[in-house]
């Protein structure tokens, strides 16, 4: 999660190095939408918006679409609509990619998705209330929701560069857990799930570390290719080598750092963790 991304999102298209915070990150996100929808019998999914503070745009949903679940998401940029749906089709995975100019609109049927999901990009809808009322109606079975932890040191540190006139864009408001749960449940949705993940034993810097050395100390050179080398020798640390079958230990190897995160207490999660998420289900259901 860092602010510059909203500026330069289009930089992890063309050299998809993440560093090892994004990608850490995105294995313990798949483990927890991968149970998600296999306790709910999910076998669609949305993703709206799409575009969250993390590395490659639009790939979340990778590992649901590799258990056989449509995947249909949606972003409010042409131009990384298009990158999207490339990146997918160069993967050979199917994805129905779809223009939403604002989000006050979902055009679907009434409950079209067993699922729908959002990944730190709910402050960038322009009204919260009327996403969320239509995400609830086009929702069916559960709806999975998560947020930066505004709990966290890594959050505080980084939003020191915040201001609402720097970053008109960006509704901090938004991504308030009790905000959200009010919100749902005033549409009949019930909060069954809740908790901080993506703990790993280094901070939320927001940035892969050789970007960080660089803002430290400002007179190393400024390379165009990654400084690090991934385990298997790559030059990038990018979850798409695991998708596009180059790097099957991928997965083993960000596990392996989970270790720290199962073994650290809640107490400690709360102002450690990068991101906070929520579960909804149904009343009644």
């Amino acid at each position: 999660m860092a602010i510059p991304i909203i500026n330069d999102w289009a930089k992890y298209f063309s050299n998809p190095h993440e560093g090892m915070g994004s990608s850490y990150e995105r294995i313990v996100l798949n483990d927890l939408l991968e149970e998600t929808a296999q306790r709910n019998g999910v076998e669609n999914v949305l993703e709206s918006p799409s575009f969250g503070f993390t590395g490659i745009s639009g790939i979340n949903l990778l590992a649901l679409a590799d258990n056989g679940i449509a995947v249909a998401l949606e972003d409010n940029d042409p131009q990384r609509l298009r990158l999207i749906e490339e990146t997918w089709h160069d993967l050979y995975r199917p994805v129905n990619a779809v223009l939403n100019p604002d989000f006050r609109c979902l055009d679907y049927a009434d409950q079209a998705f067993d699922m729908s999901f959002s990944f730190s990009a709910l402050w960038f809808v322009p009204d919260l209330t009327v996403f969320l009322g239509e995400l609830s109606r086009v929702t069916k079975k559960v709806i999975f929701l998560s947020v930066p932890n505004r709990t966290g040191l890594g959050y505080r540190l980084q939003f020191r560069d915040y201001s609402p006139e720097k970053y008109p864009d960006l509704k901090v408001g938004h991504i308030d857990g009790p905000s959200i749960i009010s919100i749902l449940s005033r549409k009949d949705w019930k909060l069954c799930r809740s908790g901080y993940f993506d703990c790993p034993p280094w901070p939320d810097i927001g940035m892969t570390k050789e970007d960080l050395l660089r803002k430290w100390l400002p007179f190393l050179p400024q390379s165009q290719e990654p400084a690090v080398k991934s385990d298997s020798g790559q030059k990038t640390v990018s979850i798409l080598d695991y998708y596009n079958g180059k790097d099957p230990d991928f997965a083993g190897r960000m596990r392996k750092l989970q270790r720290f995160e199962k073994s650290v207490p809640v107490s400690f999660k709360k102002i450690w963790a990068h991101h906070f998420y929520m579960e909804f289900q149904r009343v009644g259901q």
